[in-house]
């Protein structure tokens, strides 16, 4: 038990440091190529952070276990949305642009709207024999996938935000960037491996450990680096880090996961699929509806109430 909390520990510290070390670098490189920290955010930073969802998802399709990427995938969502960007907006408002508004956080929700209607289309609308994804449907989302990432960049236009950051060489920048990606998978690996352990010395259940352990685990990377990006009041990237895990996990992960093999639903219900559309929604209302181009404290708040009501759901029908 010590030995793993030992390596718990070191994981955790890994992926600070790698949060960090990304950060620092990614912003300096949105500098030098004229790319906003948005757009940065949105997916290097985005596609990094994902990396244990990717591996977890993979790993449990190429094992013959697909609904371990869907359950992984939800679960990483809601957490992001709600607990990450709620604790990111307490610390700091995250800014939100118009574009952010008009295109980004509307995409989310389509994509996140198409994966609850099609992956439930049989307890929704009597269609097919199961719920899930098929193979079609996972190289539809791949398809989705690479039109994001091109939209991502098209649709950027240049407005770096200004910074008083210290310049540094863009080849260390790089290094800096990858040092970090490289920590927080690392770290995150470690961390979930020796909490998934620690559980189970503990007794507790599969389903508990799945739940919270391996969903926030694979997610603590986003965490730390949005909780960072707020401090350092770079609140944008915290925001394209958010929204681009959430985009990349559901069109790479589970489009990856399902073209490997179809994901049937075993775990996944309408509550679950329910509460990840739901937090886009909020997410969506408060960019519209807010009096100033932020989600506020108290906006964040009301993300986090919601994070804590649904876990409090799924503690009850473990």
């Amino acid at each position: 038990m010590i030995i793993q909390i030992i390596i718990l520990l070191v994981g955790l510290a890994l992926v600070v440091l790698g949060a960090n070390w990304l950060v620092d670098g990614a912003s300096s490189i949105a500098r030098k190529f004229g790319v906003s920290e948005f757009v940065i955010g949105l997916t290097i930073v985005g596609f990094g952070t994902s990396m244990p969802e990717f591996v977890v998802s993979i790993t449990g399709a190429i094992q013959g276990m697909p609904d371990v990427s869907m359950g992984n995938v939800v679960g990483s969502n809601i957490f992001n949305t709600l607990l990450i960007l709620g604790l990111t907006a307490v610390i700091s408002p995250v800014l939100i642009t118009m574009d952010n508004r008009r295109i980004d956080i509307p995409i989310l929700l389509g994509i996140t709207l198409l994966l609850a209607l099609y992956g439930l289309r049989h307890t929704l609308f009597g269609i097919g024999e199961a719920d899930g994804i098929t193979r079609l449907g996972g190289i539809f989302f791949l398809i989705l996938f690479a039109a994001y990432v091109i939209l991502c960049f098209k649709k950027d236009k240049n407005e770096v935000e200004t910074s008083d950051a210290k310049e540094m060489k863009l080849g260390f920048a790089i290094l800096l960037s990858l040092a970090g990606i490289g920590g927080l998978i690392g770290g995150g690996q470690l961390f979930v491996n020796s909490a998934t352990k620690i559980a189970q010395m503990a007794g507790l259940s599969e389903k508990f450990i799945a739940i919270t352990i391996l969903a926030g685990g694979t997610s603590m990377p986003e965490l730390v680096t949005c909780v960072v990006a707020a401090f350092k009041k770079k609140n944008q990237l915290a925001l394209g880090n958010v929204l681009g895990s959430n985009i990349f996990n559901i069109l790479l992960i589970i489009g990856t996961s399902a073209t490997i093999k179809p994901i049937i639903f075993e775990t996944i219900n309408l509550v679950d699929m329910g509460t990840l559309v739901l937090s886009v929604v909020f997410l969506l209302l408060f960019a519209i509806l807010g009096k100033k181009s932020q989600i506020n404290r108290f906006e964040g708040s009301m993300l986090l109430l919601l994070f804590i009501v649904y876990y409090a759901y799924l503690f009850q029908n473990l």
